[in-house]
């Protein structure tokens, strides 16, 4: 179990079944999951998951159009295997700049 400072948790586990796949699902399969962690330089979050040996999924995809536009991301593993994403929008996205609280954010 993981306490967050907010107060929320998280349970990790992992499953040891005989004839289960060794592949997890995509994230865009049925069943597919991940979590994401908003921080506020994506390449500095890379650098330090990287120096700590953290397998990291390619390079920070920036968001170049339409209403995420500005919204940068990137997948990395974590020690057991799943995927996770950092997420990053300090300057906001398109569809925020046009309509404020439209959606949640980790910032407010």
């Amino acid at each position: 179990m993981l306490r967050c400072k907010t107060g929320a948790s998280f349970e990790v586990f992992e499953y040891e079944l005989e004839g289960a796949s060794a592949t997890p699902p995509r994230n865009s399969d049925v069943g597919g999951h991940h979590l994401a962690f908003y921080v506020e330089d994506v390449n500095a979050a890379v650098a330090y998951l990287k120096a700590r040996g953290i397998t990291v999924l390619g390079e920070p995809t920036t968001m170049q159009s339409g209403p995420s536009k500005g919204l940068a991301w990137v997948y990395f593993l974590s020690p057991w295997g799943m995927q996770l994403e950092l997420v990053s929008y300090p300057a906001g996205m398109d569809v925020l700049h046009a309509n404020p609280g439209a959606l949640w954010s980790p910032k407010d």
